[in-house]
């Protein structure tokens, strides 16, 4: 299989400004299928133990929002029975000087996932600004830009698509900054997406 492009470096946000306030929120993610799902931890839960980093699941965060108690439930369940399988195409591999896109695969924006950004953020009565850049992230920590690069090189993925099958909401900090922030998080709900 053909391995996506590597060694890109991005300054941008993903969708938090780090001049808010941080705050409980909601965020909204969408899970990879097998076999990428084992593909990922596996890469993630090895960067972790190499450098001393958190290890978390895989997803791509679709929107976060507020943290109200009908913003979690409402939001997965009509996403799921709207949405099918969700397929994304893997761009390139990136590294950036933001704790939470220290290494990621960046994937295209379709209009799938637009549709079901809005979707979620209309059910969820949420008008937060998050901008939808879709990016699974394979490690979080605070690293020199010639270590990001170098590593960002080294890394193969075998996926030019990945297919997404689950939802999840999990409540966190936003803005997610240290170790801790990520132990924190927790799933409130869980629902696979329609194979129709």
């Amino acid at each position: 299989m053909p391995e996506i492009p590597k060694a890109t470096s991005s300054n941008c946000k993903s969708g938090v400004n780090a001049f808010v306030s941080r705050r409980a929120v909601i965020a909204y993610w969408l899970i990879p299928a097998e076999p990428a799902r084992s593909f990922f931890q596996r890469m993630i839960n090895d960067l972790a133990r190499r450098y001393d980093a958190p290890p978390f699941e895989p997803h791509v965060t679709v929107h976060v929002g507020s943290k109200r108690a009908d913003a979690v439930d409402s939001p997965i369940l009509q996403a799921r029975h709207a949405c099918k399988l969700i397929k994304l195409k893997a761009l390139e591999i990136g590294h950036s000087s933001e704790f939470i896109k220290t290494l990621f695969v960046q994937f295209a924006l379709n209009a799938e996932l637009r549709q079901l950004n809005e979707m979620i953020r209309n059910a969820a009565q949420d008008s937060s600004q998050y901008e939808l850049k879709p990016h699974l992230s394979l490690l979080y920590k605070e690293m020199p830009p010639a270590a990001r690069r170098e590593l960002a090189c080294s890394i193969n993925v075998p996926f030019r698509e990945v297919n997404f099958d689950a939802l999840k909401a999990v409540r966190c900090i936003s803005p997610t900054r240290s170790r801790s922030d990520v132990e924190a998080w927790r799933v409130a709900t869980t629902r696979e997406l329609s194979a129709r």
